[in-house]
């Protein structure tokens, strides 16, 4: 039984960007995760070890996004991603959205940002 586990609108303050005013004081970003997993197992037991934990998943990506000063939302997101993916093997694919509600563009916008998809390979 394949389900979806997501985090959606975590907040995480870091230095991303190409313009040096964003590597020096940095910015709010906010992310969305979504991850593909086989939930058969904890939809029975009601065991957390038998599903992927929230707030582990919260930790490992916040300190995969903060790790590094990136300059492209790309590379911080893909980040993320590899820390996921290695730390929960029951994880199978994970979705990254990163908003950047404040990105340094001329112009008046809701939102812009970068979704990626990763496997297991």
């Amino acid at each position: 039984m394949t389900g979806t586990i997501f985090i959606r609108g975590l907040v995480i303050h870091a230095q991303h960007g190409v313009m040096e005013h964003e590597t020096e004081v940095g910015q709010r970003f906010v992310m969305d995760i979504e991850l593909s997993t086989d939930l058969s197992e904890s939809s029975r037991t009601d065991r957390l070890a038998d599903t992927v934990s929230y707030a582990g998943v919260v930790a490992t990506a916040s300190a995969a996004f903060k790790d590094a000063n990136y300059k492209l939302l790309e590379r911080a997101a893909g980040a993320v991603a590899d820390a996921v993916l290695a730390t929960f093997p029951r994880v199978i694919t994970i979705k990254i959205t990163v908003h950047k509600p404040h990105a340094p563009i001329p112009a008046i916008f809701d939102d812009v940002g970068i979704s990626l998809t990763r496997s297991r390979e």
